[in-house]
């Protein structure tokens, strides 16, 4: 890693000299959380690195309370890398369905064959080599070398851009990457406060970075919330500029939010009485890798494509009509970026066999999928709101 500047970020106040904040910080932080943070979530009590990078993936987008499940489960299955890098893609993606992103997994399942085939099954120690690995960026580097092996290098999620924004009164445009990249600066300058008291009180570093990094996590999660952060609290209130300004709901600054969109599917479910017909759908896009019904924007398209590929019955001729007939109440899911309105339509068919063979190319959506037992519908890798649906209708 680059040599970093000591002094603060340009343009930046403080009710103590920039010393000060630095070297009280990070032993502030580490204090408090022995005693106040948190203490009870699995990959808290331990510093094998699998353990360590599987709850970090997984809680990119997710709330704890959803990993904690997924997580214990992900384990039993695949308890080591080697097992992960071993299994095959349906399993992974299996075990995934319903966290959403799923470009994760595949990414998680891509990371664990090259540590096992680059580094002997053995996860590299260091941030730099941690950010070769496919889906690791810097922040999960990080964490993943500051909490298994003490590498003196801050993690940079949300939490720590709200904290530290706080701390140093950051005003820079949280929307844009010259701000990000300068308050990363100045969080890596506040872990040298840490290391400079280790090496002067002669406390061991290795187990001084792990407490602050979780600290910093649990700082955000606990205390420093968006809206109503509990200043009273806090083990660094002395260290905030933002609380002396009493102005800590300003920050951070961001300018840019997210635009959030809305799409309407038609989801078709092809019913033969035991199984279900569904496709894999691509890796890219919402729902990558998993199995899904058709999809279909509009209902004239769905009778198009019945019709086309003469499904049910070569004489019958769907009409809208007929399919808004079969539809059933739509279910609104919810993503980071987008709502998902999303009505299903069953469809019974009679024979176990669709006709595939008489199917007219050109349409765009290929004829391409398998029948799934009923019974296997809980086990397949379906998004969450298909599962819990078919959950309804034909577990």
């Amino acid at each position: 890693m680059s040599a970093i500047s000591h002094r603060p970020p340009k343009g930046l106040t403080s009710n103590l000299t920039a010393h000060q904040q630095v070297a009280e910080f990070g032993p502030a932080l580490v204090a408090w959380q022995a005693v106040h943070g948190r203490h009870h979530l699995p990959w808290q009590r331990t510093r094998e690195p699998y353990h360590v990078w599987l709850s970090e993936i997984m809680l990119q987008q997710t709330q704890v309370t959803t990993v904690l499940v997924y997580f214990e489960r992900f384990l039993q299955a695949l308890p080591n890398v080697q097992a992960l890098a071993a299994a095959p893609q349906a399993q992974v993606m299996a075990l995934w369905a319903g966290l959403g992103y799923y470009s994760r997994a595949r990414n998680l399942h891509a990371c664990a064959q090259d540590v096992v085939s680059r580094f002997e099954g053995q996860f590299p120690s260091t941030a730099q080599q941690l950010e070769t690995l496919p889906g690791i960026g810097p922040s999960t580097a990080a964490a993943i070398a500051s909490f298994c092996f003490g590498e003196p290098i801050s993690i940079y999620d949300g939490n720590v851009k709200r904290v530290l924004s706080r701390v140093l009164a950051f005003d820079g445009d949280l929307s844009g990457s010259a701000a990000n990249k300068q308050l990363l600066g100045a969080a890596h300058v506040l872990v040298t406060g840490l290391t400079l008291h280790a090496e002067r009180s002669g406390s061991p570093l290795h187990e001084a970075m792990p407490r602050y990094t979780q600290g910093l996590m649990d700082l955000g999660a606990t205390v420093c919330h968006l809206k109503a952060p509990a200043c009273e609290r806090c083990p660094v209130v002395r260290n905030c500029n933002a609380h002396a300004a009493d102005a800590a709901t300003d920050y951070p600054v961001k300018t840019k939010r997210l635009k959030r969109t809305s799409e309407r599917w038609y989801l078709l479910y092809l019913d033969r009485g035991d199984a279900v017909w569904l496709q894999q759908r691509g890796n890219a896009g919402i729902w990558g890798g998993l199995q899904a019904p058709l999809v279909f924007v509009a209902l004239d398209d769905m009778a198009l494509w019945l019709n086309a590929n003469h499904v049910a019955a070569a004489s019958h001729r769907w009409s809208v009509d007929d399919l808004g007939a079969l539809a059933q109440p739509t279910i609104k899911h919810q993503l980071t970026h987008k709502e998902l309105f999303l009505t299903p339509v069953v469809l019974s068919v009679n024979s176990p066999q669709v006709n595939q063979d008489r199917a007219e190319p050109g349409l765009g959506k290929p004829f391409e999928g398998a029948w799934v037992l009923k019974s296997q519908l809980a086990s397949a890798a379906l998004p969450a709101p298909i599962k819990k649906w078919c959950a309804t209708q034909f577990f």
